[in-house]
């Protein structure tokens, strides 16, 4: 039997933040999606209408554009409906990237710039965001990862069933927007700076084993593991269907890797089955 979302999802955010993205993967969800339909409309539509076979809920994208569209609007519909509020945002200079590429008119630009249109978006929709159940950010979010995140919220996996991703980051780069818990090992010795180490990765032994001899890694992974490992159960009874733990070094190559391998061969032992993604393996 297929679980059903119980509450409506109405989904918005600011315009090229990826609403329709969003949209679109939840239809891969099997949900029923309903773009743009008039906001005076969406309650009526969530109550009266019988929702197709197979599916797992019902979402509603709405955005600047939708018709009878405003702050006060969206949020009496989404406490009238008792549904969940999802907020897509980016930064300004992504946002502005996006259109540019697009060639698209922002909807409330007018006859101004691209920029005074994301500023005055950002301002008109500061409630909304305020008031929103999830705040998704897709400012440095692949397709992949905004699936994993949308798949934690709403895919409805069976209560309890947490699905643990271990993501290894050079903070260079950035910081992973979509991680949970956050764990920064630049303390450790830096293989970086052993020529015969350097062009290997955190998947080559010999980098594993230079890193083990670091007088803090015993004691610095046995205090993580003791920290996490009662966390992942806690999480898991709170409803939360996937978690993401994120290692960060400088690079992203050899010591954040080799910690996320460490601790998915750790988890594994335990019975608790992760994804290993090496964010900064890829550029």
């Amino acid at each position: 039997m297929i679980e059903i979302h119980k509450k409506p999802l109405i989904i918005t955010g600011l315009s090229g933040a990826g609403i329709s993205t969003v949209l679109k993967v939840m239809e891969d969800f099997r949900y029923e999606v309903f773009d743009n339909f008039p906001l005076s409309l969406v309650k009526t539509l969530s109550e009266k209408t019988t929702p197709i076979e197979g599916a797992k809920g019902i979402a509603f994208g709405i955005d600047t554009r939708t018709r009878g569209f405003s702050p006060e609007a969206v949020l009496n519909a989404v406490k009238e409906m008792d549904a969940t509020l999802v907020f897509i945002t980016s930064d300004d200079s992504v946002l502005h990237k996006r259109f540019k590429q697009t060639r698209r008119r922002h909807p409330l630009a007018k006859n101004k710039s691209v920029s005074y249109g994301i500023r005055e978006e950002r301002k008109l929709l500061a409630d909304i965001q305020k008031n929103a159940d999830f705040v998704i950010d897709s400012t440095d979010t692949s397709i992949h990862d905004l699936r994993h995140i949308l798949e934690g919220h709403f895919a409805l996996h069976p209560e309890g069933n947490l699905t643990v991703s271990l993501m290894s980051f050079g903070f260079k780069n950035g910081s992973p927007r979509e991680a949970d818990i956050i764990m920064d090992v630049r303390f450790l010795d830096n293989p970086h700076w052993k020529a015969d180490l350097r062009p290997k990765t955190g998947l080559d032994k010999e980098v594993g084993d230079y890193i083990r001899t670091d007088k803090s890694f015993d004691s610095f992974l046995q205090n993580f593991k003791n920290l996490i490992e009662p966390l992942i159960p806690r999480y898991a009874e709170e409803g939360k269907s996937y978690l993401t733990i994120a290692i960060g070094c400088t690079g992203g190559r050899h010591r954040s890797v080799y910690i996320v391998e460490t601790l998915q061969k750790w988890l594994a032992d335990k019975g608790i089955a992760a994804d290993a993604d090496h964010r900064d393996l890829k550029k």
